[in-house]
């Protein structure tokens, strides 16, 4: 197999190489999408063939044989067809003729520099990488959107977390002379306007001082709004930071926060370590819209959230976790670390805090002991913590 993928932007009348335009009358297949049939028609030979680029793909790639001209937008290489090509036939020989990608685009228009900016695409993939440069505070963003991931959309959400120092400029059929359009707007502006399709979006600081700075590290329990406005029904700060520091969250991937309650523990691990995918549970149901309000508060998007029993949740769909803490149990721990290590990666780690008060029955580290050594689980020494007049805290640790 032979690929040769000619970028193209959005201008109907595009222009060609010579190199390319032989590379066009000697064709004999042609593939790309619609948009891209309609820019490249006329300048196609007579009695060739065209295949649509549409999903299923691989419906279009059982069509594909021999030597393939496909035209794709911008650079092939930048979020695009490709990287498509190459992971489909590794063995397949690419020839790359690109056009400026569309970010490139926009920067030229504004005549911004565009090699200090954070690339996030949104075309078809969901939050997460764009919540970590928000979360991350990043200076320049340059965002490709589509139709669910609109530029108003991207301004609501960050809107909604407070990441309002922002200023959006979106970029409208990008390369057509008469449909080009670029806009420099507020979010707020932005959250309540329209606008056609393709366009992508560069974000930069709304002022010369540049983005607010990161959160310290470790969030103040003032910070956060509790359940009933009971003090003891959050994990305290220090003991928040040291419960992170046993998770070891910096080499972590997917971390699950089992009875979040506030959500304390993770809002801060959201905070401090933004390449984590959260699964958060909790039982009861009035905390739903507590860690959905500390979250919008202290700026912490894509944290999924998850109400009811924990035994009763189907967990096979989800995310393997790597590193679970467990803020409640109900007696019912031993359950509970079953269920997990169904799911747990290798050389997981699990860890619990355990607090020794005169009026709790159940000795929570004899429980974890027990447990632990059941299942073949390795600990790792306690830690014993004590905070102003509060009542010593273990945490506790053990990997899989």
């Amino acid at each position: 197999m032979k690929f040769i993928v000619i970028g193209i932007t959005d201008n109907p009348q595009p222009f060609f190489p010579p190199e390319v335009l032989e590379i066009i009358r000697n064709g004999k297949v042609f593939s790309g999408g619609k948009r891209h049939h309609e820019i490249v028609a006329s300048l196609l030979p007579a009695d060739t063939e065209w295949i649509d680029i549409i999903v299923p793909l691989d419906a279009v790639f059982k069509r594909y044989h021999d030597e393939v001209v496909v035209f794709a937008s911008g650079d092939p290489l930048f979020f695009g067809f490709a990287n498509t090509l190459h992971r489909e036939f590794p063995d397949a020989t690419i020839t790359i003729y690109p056009s400026f990608n569309s970010l490139q685009m926009l920067a030229h228009r504004l005549v911004i520099p565009y090699h200090d900016m954070r690339i996030v695409s949104l075309t078809g993939r969901p939050w997460p990488e764009f919540d970590r440069a928000l979360i991350e505070r990043v200076g320049k963003i340059g965002i490709l959107t589509d139709k669910e991931h609109t530029p108003a959309a991207i301004a609501q959400r960050m809107l909604d977390y407070g990441y309002s120092d922002y200023t959006m400029h979106v970029g409208e059929h990008l390369g057509n002379p008469s449909l080009e359009k670029v806009i420099t707007l507020s979010l707020v502006e932005a959250a309540h306007r329209e606008f056609p399709m393709p366009n992508c979006v560069i974000l930069c600081p709304a002022c010369c001082d540049g983005v607010t700075a990161a959160t310290p590290f470790g969030i103040p329990d003032s910070e956060f709004t509790l359940l009933d406005g009971r003090e003891k029904m959050i994990t305290k700060m220090p003991i928040r930071l040291l419960t992170l520091q046993a998770l070891a969250l910096p080499k972590r991937h997917v971390f699950w926060d089992i009875g979040f309650c506030t959500g304390s523990i993770s809002i801060e691990a959201r905070l401090q370590f933004p390449q984590l995918h959260i699964e958060a549970f909790e039982i009861r149901p009035e905390c739903e819209a507590i860690i959905h309000e500390n979250a919008r508060r202290l700026g912490t998007p894509g944290i999924s959230v998850h109400i009811g029993d924990f035994l009763k949740t189907d967990i096979a769909s989800f995310p393997r976790p790597d590193a679970v803490f467990i803020g409640g149990h109900g007696g019912k721990l031993k359950e509970m670390i079953a269920k997990v290590l169904t799911v747990l990666a290798d050389d997981g780690v699990i860890v619990m805090n355990s607090v020794k008060a005169p009026k709790v029955l159940t000795d929570s580290q004899q429980l974890w002991d027990e447990t632990c050594e059941e299942f073949g689980l390795r600990q790792e020494p306690p830690m014993k913590i004590v905070i102003d007049e509060h009542h010593p805290i273990k945490i506790l640790k053990c990997r899989k």
